[in-house]
């Protein structure tokens, strides 16, 4: 049986990724739902966020059914942050999975296959187990060795003989091979308190007693120590675990489907999960739910550029949206009028009407050069890059004339720029440098234009 450790929390190097919306706490409401100008990560955009917030209301009461949620704006104007924003207010154990529109299209699987994959990992299960468990201080451990089958001059466990106390009893037992196993591989020894599942016979050590004597004597320890366990040693505890309905999929195709390729490689034969399979699953959460077992979460389902997505997938999503199991679904697009994909036909936003017309929609507005100024004021703490002022207003001044996304994206180089050059602060010189060194996409296309007739024409 397969051991679980802890991974140290503070390795000797640690690689640090600042993510785009890493700073993206929740759409910044005010207690009557209406928008603070810079709350919560959120700058600006106010009539986007207070739409958003009147939506999560609904959600929270169940009242959004059968709907679909769809924000459009230009490009940079923040779709994607408002799409994070709203899944943070929804809670901490609610997924959240972003794809791409272009994602659906693969050699391999259906793009059908691909949406029930992404709708069923945004739906979380809460599951609740009673279980018998002992638990206790281990006082006396007794390993009994036996010689290897194959190999008389080697030793393996046979068997052990554990005695364990808490606040209340102290109880012995016997077990065999497999649990005595995980004990040396552990590193379980007395001192130590430990859970023994009575039905799989998983162990799994919880820590160092502070009542025992090592407890006491070992100050300088890096185990971790807790006290004595309460009750008796053969207790019911309750465990919780968080899966998703894709992951109750993929455990039950590998029960049913087995095969030669399974029993070695532990994968199933097939990629795609059958219709049958998810239907039991679904069924089984049912009952569970109805049982008091488990609870449901229904996550987000972020598809970014969904003007991408064709007639087949948005008619499968439209069908999605009526099914009891579905998580919140946000399609983001910075169409106008476009060719839906697939057809001849044009529509607002690259979307089919019936679509739209089941659809509430968020629209974003392009920043004024006050909220670009705040937004890179939390770039640059949440990326720990000092700034001056006058660099800032100079950052500012480039993404009111280009966009968010390059003066972002300046912000990091003239960072760059400043410690290859030994600085501890960014200069108005850095921004200066890094802006004459790169274009923006009106300056790229102005060079394009210019030297048309030198390039290569396909």
């Amino acid at each position: 049986m397969a051991s679980i450790k802890e991974i140290p929390t503070t390795p000797t190097t640690r690689f640090e990724r600042i993510g785009a919306h890493t700073h993206i706490k929740g759409l910044g409401l005010d207690e009557n739902l209406q928008a603070i100008k810079v709350k919560d990560g959120m700058v600006g955009q106010e009539k986007a966020r207070e739409a958003a917030g009147l939506i999560v209301k609904m959600i929270k009461e169940g009242k959004l059914s059968g709907k679909s949620i769809i924000i459009a704006g230009p490009p940079g104007t923040g779709k994607t942050a408002i799409a994070v924003a709203i899944s943070r207010e929804l809670g901490a154990n609610v997924p959240f999975i972003q794809m791409s529109g272009s994602e659906v299209y693969s050699s391999e699987r259906k793009k059908t296959e691909i949406l029930i994959e992404a709708i069923r990992k945004c739906i979380g299960i809460e599951i609740h187990e009673m279980r018998k468990v002992y638990e206790g201080e281990l006082t006396t451990v007794d390993i009994k060795t036996a010689p290897h089958p194959y190999n008389p001059y080697q030793k393996i466990p046979e068997s052990v003989r554990l005695t364990l106390r808490t606040t209340e009893e102290e109880k012995s037992i016997e077990a065999g091979a497999q649990i005595a196993q995980q004990i040396i591989q552990e590193g379980i020894t007395e001192g130590n308190v430990i859970q023994i599942d009575a039905e799989t016979g998983r162990v799994a050590n919880l820590g160092l007693s502070t009542e025992s004597t090592k407890g006491k004597t070992y100050d300088v320890d890096t185990t971790r120590k807790i006290p004595r366990p309460n009750g008796k040693v053969l207790k019911e505890k309750e465990f919780v675990y968080m899966l998703t309905l894709a992951d109750l999929d993929e455990l039950n195709a590998r029960q049913r489907q087995g095969g030669l390729f399974s029993m070695f490689f532990g994968g199933s034969e097939t990629k795609e999960i059958d219709t049958e399979i998810r239907m039991a699953v679904d069924q089984q959460v049912k009952e569970w739910v109805d049982n008091g077992k488990a609870y449901i979460h229904p996550g987000v389902l972020f598809i970014d550029d969904s003007h991408l997505l064709d007639l087949e997938a948005f008619s499968f999503l439209g069908r999605a949206m009526e099914s009891e199991l579905v998580p919140i679904i946000i399609l983001a697009t910075n169409r106008g009028i476009a060719r839906i994909r697939g057809t001849d036909i044009k529509s607002p936003l690259g979307f089919p009407v019936d679509l739209i017309d089941r659809s509430v929609i968020i629209a974003t507005q392009p920043y004024d050069i006050e909220s670009v100024k705040e937004i890179l004021r939390i770039r640059s703490a949440e990326e720990k890059i000092k700034l001056d002022k006058n660099a800032l207003e100079k950052l500012a001044e480039v993404g009111a004339k280009s966009s968010l996304r390059y003066a972002v994206q300046l912000l990091s180089l003239a960072a760059q720029n400043a410690k290859t050059a030994k600085k501890d602060k960014v200069t108005v010189e850095d921004v200066q440098r890094v802006d004459d060194l790169f274009m923006d996409m009106t300056e790229a296309a102005e060079y394009l234009r210019k030297h048309e007739e030198k390039m290569m024409i396909h």
